[in-house]
C-alpha cells in the first residue's frame, strides 16, 4: 500500500502543506517558530498547565458533523493533524482588526495580570462558545479545569466568562435580590455608604457574541474527509518516522513487523516520555485514523467502545445514555462518570484514549480500577487472530506492562450493565480534586442475592499501591456468602489489611496514608450499601445520620463573590483616572496572543541555544568533565564551563558569591557545570546529558534543617531580635507551653519559564540581553563582570514578565551570564529558554522554616513571653537567605503586643540547591509561626484563636514594634472588626458547631486572623526609584522607569499618575520597556514597592515637564496640549525629564537589635471557612473574606486583583503546594504532574475582597500602600480552619484538641490526624468487639437517638 508523506491541515483559515514533516515536533513548536504564532505559550511542555491550549476542528464522518475540542499544544504532533483545522489566540481577534467577545471580556473583568495563561483560557473558553453558545456555570467550570494560572486566583477570569451565561445562569447575583436582575448589571450596591463600590467593570460595554464571524471549518477538509479510503501517510524525521495507516489490517501488519513500536493516538502517554524524559522510539505507529478502533456501539450487554475512542467521548456518551438507561443497569456508568469528571483536565480528556489510559498500566490512572470492578472485557487482534481478555490485575504484569502480545493491538472495551442487585462504589484521593493523578483510587462491585443482604460476588480493585492493579482477592472470596452487616465490615477490614499490602517503599511514599485509604474506601463503600439495601427494605439500617455526609463528595465550584472599594471624591474631575478601577494596560494584547515575552521575540539570524548541563550528585568533587560525545552530535556547535569565562566565573551578591559554573566542586543536584550550544534548542536537549561528569562522592550529604542542625551547618551572621526581659517572664506566668512547627518551601511556578536572548552588536563588546528578569541592573553587572567589560555596555531590555514572585530577581542573572559567554564565544545571538523541568530543579524556591518556640502565657489568654528559634533551610549557599530570616524575625509579632518577645534566626546550610526570594520574603513564615503560637494557646486555654488574638493584639495608638519602629494600629483593628463583621463569624462559628455535631465523617472549621506587614526594603539604598518621561513634538508621552512589569500592574498605575498630572488621555501615553539604558541602577521590583518607588519617580519627572511648560500655557490658555508642545519645543523647552526618588533612611541596626527597617505597614485581616472529609483527609474551601489596607488605591481593579492572587497563592504554600526529594537530594517535583498549584477546585466558592475605606498612607504616592506581597499570609487562614476542623473530629475522638499539623495541611496529613480505627495498625483493631466499642457504627454524637428517622428523610438528607 502506497503512502503519502504530505501534510495537510488549517490554521486560522490558512492552509499548510508540509512535506516531509518531522514526527518529533509538536504543534507548539510549529506555530512558535514555523508559523510565527507565539500567542501559544510554553508552559510546562507536558500538558499540565494549559498556557499552550488551541482549538481543534474535525469533520466526523460517523456523526456527519464538524467537531471542536481543545487540545495542548504542546503534546499534540503535527503529523497527526492531517485534515484538521487549528485555531489559535490570534485566527479569533486581535486589537488591529476586531476583538472577539472572549478576548474582550477577561481583558475589561481583570482576568489578566501577567497575562501569559490568558491565550490558553480564551482559548478554552472560545471553544466552549463554539459548541454552545449559551453554556452554564458547570460548563465554564469544566473547560477551565485544565488551565491553571498563578497571578489572579482565577475569580476575576470567571467573572469576565460567567457573562455569557446572563445572570440567571451564572448567579453572579448574591444579594438575594428578586426579579432576576444582577446587582452589578443594574449598578446596585450592597453596601448602604453611598462612596463604597461594588462595580470593577461596566457589563453594557461589552461586544455581543456573534457566532456567525467565528472561522469555518475550511470545506476542502470536509471533502477530502468524505472522499472513501483514504491512503495512509508516513512520516520521516532526522530520528523518528511515524506510519499512520487508516486500515487495521495494515496497522496489525505493521505490529506484526515492528512489535515494539508503540502506538498513539491521543500522544498523552508517550508525549511526555519523549518531550520530558528522553525516551526515544525509532518507529511510532499512529493508529488515530483506523475506524475499527473509535467505534462506539450499544449492545444487548452494554456498551463496546474502540480502544482510539477518547475519555471525551466515553464522557459524553455516558452522559447521554444515563439519562435513558433505567437506574438500575446504569449504576457502573454513573460510577464511571464520576472517575471520568475528575480524571485530567478538559484538554487531555480531548487528547487522551480509552485504550490508551488502561495499557499505560499506570496505578495511578482511576480508569483501570473502575474498569476492572465492573468486570470490563477487552478484545485483542493480531495478524495471529483475536481474543478477550477479562480485565483484571492479571493484566498488568508491571509498571507500564501488561500481559498483552507485543504483537497485539486493543480493538474495544466492553462495558457492561450493571445487573438489579449490583451496586457500584468508586473513589480516589489526590493532591486536589481535578487535575492530578490519584495517590489511591479504587472501583468496587458487590451482586448481592435477590431480596436478600447476602453477597454473591464482589470485586475490589485499588491502584496507587504498588506497580500494578491490585485486587484483594482473598478479601472478596472470604466475603461470599456472609450477611452484609457490622460483621462483614469487621472482617473485611481485618482481612484488607492481611490482603492488600503497600511497601514502605511505595512510589511517591505516604505508605500509612495509603494504607489507611484502602480502609476508609471499604468504610465508604459498606455506609453507600447499607443505605441502598435498606432502600430495597432487605435490611434495617443502624446508620447513624450523621454519618451521612460522608458519601456525599465534595461538589467543584466556580469561585463567586464581592469585591468592595471606595470611590473617587466627586470633585475630582472625570479625566483623572487615579483611584478607578482601570483595566491592566496591556490586558487586550494579552488576551489577543499579541503582548509579546522574551521567547516570543523572533529569532536572530544564525541565532543559537544554549541549554544547561546540571549535578546529578548532592555534593561530590568534579573530576572531569568529558563533553566529546556531546559534540559529536549533529547541531553542535560548542559547549562551555568555568574556562570559557572570560573574566569572572560567579555572581556577587553582597560579598556572597556564587559560582556560575561548578569547576572543582558540587553542593547539591541541580548546580551547574556546562552548558552545550546547538542549533536548536532541541538539539541542545538531546546532547546535554551526553556530557560526561566523573565525580568524587563527599561527605557530608544532608537536606532538612533538622539534620542540618545535628551538624551545626549554619551560615553567618546569625540574628536576634528582643523585647523585655524574657528569662524573666517566664518565671511570672500561669502556664508555659514549649513546641516547634514546621513550614515546607513552595516553588514559584511562574507561567512563563526563565530565560534570556543575548545579542552581540559586533562592536565595543556591546551586548543586548531581552531578558526576563525583575531586577535588570543585577544581571547587567554580573553579565559585564563575566565578560570584563563596561557595565555601560550591556543593555537589558524587559518588556514584562509572565509571572516572578521573587523568583527572577538572583538566579536569572547567572542564566544571562552563562549565555552572554556564549554569545562572546560564539560571536551569534544566544537563546536560553528553560525547560519547566529544569527551571524547578535549578532555581529553587521559597524557603523551608522550622520555628521552636518556648511560650508563657495566663490562663485568660493573654501571652505574657514568647522564646523562638528560626531555623531556615537555605540550601547550600547563601544567596538571599540572610534577608529572608531578617524579614521572618522583623514579622514574628505579627499583631500583637507581647511584653517579652525573643527571636533568633539561623540560616541552615544543606546540599540542595539555594532558596530564594518569593512573595512575602520570609514574611509568611513568621507570620505564620507566631500564629500557630497563638492557636496552640488557645487550644490550651479553652478559648477560640480569634478571641485570643483579640486579647493580644496592639492597641495603643502609638505602639511599637519588638525592634522599637513606632506604628498606630488603628486601621489593622479596623480591618480585623470589619472582617469578623463582613464574615458573619460569630453566627457562622455558631452554625459550624451545630454542623459538627450532626457530621461524624465531615467536618468544618472556622479561621481569621489580622496581619501587620511591612513594606519596603529594609536596606536603605534600594528604597529609591527613576524614570525619564519624553514628550514627542505630536503631543505624545513616552515614560520610562526602572520598574518590571510582571502582572501587579505597575505600568498601568504610572499611566494613571503620568495622565493625572500632564492631565492627558492614557491613549497618548506609552511605556515601551524597562532599559537599563533609559533608567539605570535600577532596584529590585519586589517588596511590594515597585509603584511607591517609580510612582513617585514618574510624578516627579511629570511635574518638572509642568513646571517648565507652565509659562506656555498661560500665555495661551485656549490651546491644545498639542499645541502647547510645539510651542515649547520652538521655544526650546525641554521635552525630556528625569524623576528620581529617595526613600525614606530606612536601617535595621541587627547588633542593637532595632531600627525602622520599613517604610510603614500595611494591615489586613481575612476569615475562612472549610469543610474537610475526615475518611480521606480531603478539604473544600467554602468562603473567605479579606478586608484589606491599601491606603487610598490607586487602582482598585489592581489591588484587589494582587489581594485575590497573593491569597491563592498563600492557599497552595498552606495547604497543597509541597516539595519533595528523592533520598538523593533529588527534587522529584519538576513539573505540574507532581506538583499542584491551585487550580480552580481550589478556590473557595465564595471569596470576597474589601479594600478598607478612609484608609490613608502618607508615605507614599497619593496616600496608597503596596500590596503585592501581605496578601499571601492570609492563604494560613485556610490552614488554621482545618486544624479547627480535625480539633473537632478528635475532640469527638476524645483525643483532645492539641495535635501535630505542620504546614502544608495537605490531605495526607489531614487524614492521619484524624486519627481513628482506620488510622491505627494493631491488626486486632476490627474484632467486632472492637467495632462496637470505636463506635464504627455506633452514634457517637449525644443527638444521635433523636436523629433515627425514616429512610426517606435520610435520603433527603
Amino acid at each position: 500500500m502506497s503512502a503519502t508523506s504530505e501534510l495537510i491541515f488549517f490554521v486560522n483559515g490558512r492552509k499548510v502543506i508540509e512535506k516531509n514533516a518531522d514526527p518529533e515536533e509538536v504543534l507548539l513548536s510549529f506555530l512558535r517558530r514555523k508559523v510565527g504564532l507565539t500567542g501559544t505559550k510554553y508552559g510546562c511542555g507536558g500538558g499540565g498547565c494549559g498556557a499552550c491550549t488551541v482549538m481543534v476542528s474535525r469533520y466526523d464522518r460517523i456523526r456527519e458533523k464538524v467537531l471542536h475540542y481543545t487540545v495542548n499544544a504542546c503534546l499534540q504532533p503535527i503529523v497527526t493533524l492531517h485534515g484538521v483545522a487549528v485555531v489559535t489566540v490570534e485566527g479569533i481577534g486581535s486589537t488591529k482588526t476586531k476583538l472577539h467577545p472572549v478576548q474582550e471580556r477577561i481583558a475589561k473583568a481583570h482576568g489578566s495580570q501577567c497575562g501569559y495563561c490568558t491565550p490558553g483560557m480564551v482559548m478554552s473558553m472560545y471553544t466552549l462558545l463554539r459548541n454552545k453558545p449559551q453554556p452554564n456555570m458547570e460548563d465554564i467550570r469544566e473547560a477551565l479545569g485544565g488551565n491553571l494560572c498563578r497571578c489572579t486566583g482565577y475569580r476575576p477570569i470567571i467573572d469576565g466568562f460567567k457573562t455569557f451565561c446572563g445572570s440567571e445562569q451564572s448567579g453572579c447575583c448574591q444579594n438575594g435580590g428578586s426579579g432576576g436582575k444582577c446587582c452589578m448589571k443594574n449598578g446596585i450596591s450592597h453596601k448602604e455608604e453611598n462612596d463604597i463600590c461594588e462595580e470593577l467593570y461596566q457589563l453594557d460595554d461589552f461586544l455581543p457574541l456573534d457566532p456567525s464571524q467565528d472561522l469555518i471549518f475550511p470545506p476542502e477538509l470536509m471533502i477530502m474527509e468524505k472522499k472513501p479510503g483514504g491512503s495512509p501517510l508516513c512520516f520521516q524525521g532526522e530520528r523518528v518516522r511515524l506510519v499512520a495507516p487508516v486500515e487495521l489490517n495494515h496497522l496489525l501488519q505493521l505490529k506484526a513487523e515492528q512489535p515494539e513500536a508503540p502506538l498513539v493516538v491521543g500522544n498523552t502517554t508517550i508525549g511526555p516520555k519523549v518531550l520530558l524524559k528522553g525516551v526515544h522510539h525509532p518507529l511510532v505507529i499512529y493508529a488515530g485514523r483506523v475506524s475499527e478502533l473509535s467505534t462506539l456501539t450499544w449492545g444487548k450487554t452494554g456498551l463496546s467502545i474502540g480502544a482510539a475512542c477518547t475519555l471525551s467521548t466515553l464522557k459524553e456518551e455516558l452522559e447521554r445514555a444515563t439519562g435513558e438507561i433505567e437506574e438500575g443497569r446504569s449504576k457502573g456508568y454513573l460510577a464511571l462518570l464520576q472517575t471520568l469528571q475528575c480524571l485530567a483536565g478538559k484538554q487531555i480528556r480531548n487528547m487522551a484514549t480509552v485504550g490508551g489510559n488502561i495499557l499505560s498500566a499506570n496505578p495511578k490512572y482511576d480508569l483501570s480500577s473502575v474498569l476492572a470492578a465492573l468486570d470490563c472485557t477487552l478484545h485483542v487482534i493480531s495478524e495471529g487472530g483475536s481474543r478477550s481478555i477479562l480485565l483484571n490485575e492479571e493484566l498488568f504484569t508491571d509498571f507500564g506492562r501488561t500481559s498483552l502480545k507485543p504483537d497485539e493491538v486493543l480493538l474495544s472495551i466492553d462495558i457492561p450493565y450493571t445487573k438489579p442487585w449490583e451496586f457500584v462504589g468508586v473513589f480516589r484521593q489526590a493532591q486536589r480534586r481535578e487535575l492530578a493523578f490519584s495517590i489511591v483510587n479504587a472501583g468496587m462491585k458487590v451482586f448481592i442475592k435477590e431480596g436478600t443482604n447476602l453477597v454473591e460476588s464482589i470485586n475490589i480493585f485499588y491502584g496507587g499501591l504498588g506497580p500494578t492493579l491490585v485486587r484483594a482477592r482473598r478479601t472478596c472470596q472470604q466475603l461470599v456468602g456472609q450477611s452484609w452487616d457490622e460483621n462483614l465490615l469487621s472482617e473485611a477490614c481485618r482481612l484488607l489489611e492481611e490482603d492488600v499490602e503497600v511497601s514502605p517503599s511505595v512510589h511517591g511514599g505516604k505508605a500509612e496514608y495509603r494504607k489507611t485509604l484502602i480502609l476508609s474506601f471499604f468504610f465508604k463503600f459498606y455506609m453507600q450499601m447499607v443505605l441502598e439495601l435498606t432502600e430495597k427494605n432487605v435490611l434495617a439500617s443502624d446508620l447513624p445520620l450523621e454519618y451521612l455526609s460522608a458519601l456525599k463528595p465534595f461538589k467543584n465550584q466556580v469561585p463567586q463573590g464581592h469585591q468592595s472599594f471606595q470611590l473617587v471624591p466627586e470633585a475630582q474631575s472625570s479625566y483623572d483616572l487615579v483611584g478607578r478601577p482601570m483595566e491592566h494596560q496591556s490586558a487586550l494584547q494579552q488576551a489577543t496572543g499579541e503582548a509579546k515575552y522574551y521567547d516570543d521575540l523572533p529569532p536572530v539570524q544564525g541565532e543559537l541555544f544554549v541549554f544547561m548541563v546540571t549535578s546529578t550528585r548532592a555534593h561530590a568533587k568534579i573530576i572531569k568533565i568529558d563533553p566529546s560525545e556531546a559534540l559529536k552530535m549533529p547541531g553542535v556547535v560548542t559547549f562551555l564551563s568555568a574556562a570559557d569565562v572570560p573574566e569572572t566565573n560567579q555572581r556577587l551578591w553582597k560579598n556572597n558569591p556564587e559560582k556560575l559554573f561548578a569547576d572543582e566542586e558540587v553542593c547539591c543536584v541541580g548546580q551547574i557545570i556546562g552548558a552545550v550550544v546547538a542549533e536548536s534548542r532541541e538539539k541542545a536537549r538531546t546532547a546535554a546529558p551526553k556530557v560526561q561528569v566523573t565525580y568524587q562522592d563527599l561527605q557530608p550529604v544532608f537536606f532538612t534543617i533538622q539534620d542540618a542542625i545535628k551538624h551545626k551547618s549554619f551560615f553567618e551572621p546569625k540574628r536576634k531580635v528582643e523585647r523585655g526581659d524574657v528569662d524573666k517572664a517566664f518565671g511570672n506566668v500561669d502556664h508555659i507551653l514549649e513546641d516547634e512547627f514546621q513550614m515546607g518551601g513552595q516553588e514559584h511556578f511562574y507561567m512563563e519559564t526563565q530565560g534570556v536572548i543575548a545579542v552581540p552588536k559586533g562592536e565595543n563588546g556591546e551586548m543586548d540581553l531581552f531578558v526576563a528578569t525583575q531586577h535588570a541592573a543585577l544581571t547587567q553587572e554580573v553579565v559585564a563582570l563575566t565578560l570584563g567589560i563596561d557595565t555601560n555596555k550591556i543593555t537589558c531590555h524587559v518588556k514584562r514578565l509572565g509571572g516572578g514572585f521573587g523568583g527572577k530577581v538572583m538566579k536569572i542573572a547567572t542564566f544571562s551570564a552563562i549565555t552572554a559567554v556564549a554569545a562572546h564565544k560564539t560571536g551569534k545571538a544566544v537563546r536560553c529558554s528553560l525547560d519547566r523541568g529544569d527551571d524547578m530543579l535549578i532555581t529553587s524556591g521559597r524557603h523551608p522554616f522550622l520555628g521552636k518556640y518556648k511560650v508563657g502565657y495566663n490562663k485568660d489568654g493573654t501571652v505574657v513571653v514568647a522564646d523562638i528559634t528560626f531555623y531556615s533551610n537555605g540550601g547550600c549557599t547563601l544567596e538571599e537567605s540572610l534577608f529572608v530570616m531578617e524579614k521572618a524575625l522583623l514579622h514574628m509579632d505579627n499583631a500583637y503586643k507581647i511584653p517579652n518577645l525573643r527571636g533568633r534566626g539561623l540560616v541552615c546550610k544543606t546540599y540542595l540547591p539555594s532558596y530564594t526570594a518569593f512573595r512575602g520574603f520570609g514574611g509568611p513564615q513568621g507570620l505564620m509561626i507566631i500564629e500557630n503560637i497563638l492557636h496552640e494557646v488557645a487550644v490550651r486555654c479553652g478559648l477560640t484563636p480569634e478571641k485570643v488574638r483579640e486579647i493580644n493584639m496592639y492597641r495603643a495608638e502609638e505602639s511599637y514594634t519588638p525592634y522599637k519602629q513606632l506604628f498606630c494600629p488603628r486601621d489593622m483593628v479596623c480591618c480585623w472588626t470589619e472582617c469578623l463583621e463582613r464574615a458573619g463569624y460569630q453566627e457562622r462559628l455558631q452554625a459550624i458547631q451545630l454542623f459538627n455535631s450532626f457530621n461524624r465523617w465531615k467536618k468544618r472549621g472556622i479561621s481569621a486572623v489580622p496581619m501587620k506587614f511591612g513594606v519596603g526594603f529594609s536596606k536603605p539604598f534600594f528604597n529609591q526609584g527613576a524614570a525619564l518621561v519624553n514628550i514627542y513634538k505630536d503631543g505624545s508621552v513616552l515614560v520610562s522607569h526602572g520598574g518590571t512589569e510582571m502582572g501587579q500592574g505597575i505600568n498601568t498605575k504610572a499611566l494613571q499618575i503620568v495622565s493625572r498630572i500632564l492631565k492627558v488621555p492614557l491613549s497618548s501615553i506609552f511605556i515601551k520597556e524597562m532599559c537599563t539604558g533609559n533608567v539605570p541602577n535600577a532596584s529590585p521590583s519586589a517588596a511590594s514597592f515597585g509603584i511607591d518607588a517609580m510612582g513617585m519617580a514618574v510624578k516627579d519627572a511629570c511635574e518638572k515637564l509642568m513646571r517648565r511648560l507652565q509659562p506656555v500655557m498661560k500665555r495661551s490658555p485656549d490651546n491644545s496640549w498639542e499645541q502647547w508642545i510645539v510651542e515649547a519645543y520652538c521655544q526650546r523647552i525641554s521635552l525630556s525629564a528625569t524623576g528620581f526618588f529617595m526613600g525614606g533612611d530606612t536601617l535595621m541596626e541587627w547588633e542593637k537589635g532595632e531600627g525602622q527597617p520599613y517604610c510603614y505597614f500595611t494591615f489586613g485581616a481575612c476569615c475562612s471557612e472549610v469543610e474537610i472529609d475526615c475518611l480521606t483527609g480531603d478539604h473544600k474551601n467554602i468562603r473567605s473574606d479579606i478586608v484589606m489596607d491599601v491606603g487610598k488605591s490607586l487602582n482598585p481593579a489592581l489591588d484587589i486583583g494582587q489581594v485575590e492572587g497573593g491569597f491563592v497563592q498563600g492557599v497552595g504554600l498552606y495547604t497543597i503546594e509541597e516539595l519533595q526529594f528523592s533520598p538523593e537530594g533529588v527534587l522529584m517535583t519538576r513539573g505540574p504532574s507532581q506538583y499542584k498549584i491551585p487550580a480552580l477546585c481550589d478556590i473557595p466558592a465564595e471569596l470576597n475582597v474589601h479594600l478598607l475605606a478612609n484608609a490613608e498612607n502618607p508615605k507614599a504616592i497619593y496616600l496608597s500602600k503596596g500590596v503585592g506581597e501581605p496578601p499571601v499570609f492570609f492563604g494560613g487562614t485556610i490552614f488554621f480552619a482545618i486544624k479547627s476542623a480535625i480539633a473537632a473530629a478528635r475532640r469527638e475522638r476524645e483525643l483532645g484538641d492539641s495535635f501535630c499539623l505542620n504546614s502544608p495541611a495537605t490531605a495526607e496529613k489531614i487524614r492521619m490526624a484524624c486519627q481513628d480505627q482506620f488510622t491505627q495498625t494493631e491488626v486486632d483493631r476490627c474484632t467486632p468487639s472492637t467495632v462496637i466499642e470505636n463506635s464504627w457504627m455506633t452514634g457517637s454524637n449525644q443527638h444521635y437517638d433523636q436523629q433515627r428517622h425514616t429512610l426517606a428523610i435520610v435520603k433527603t438528607a
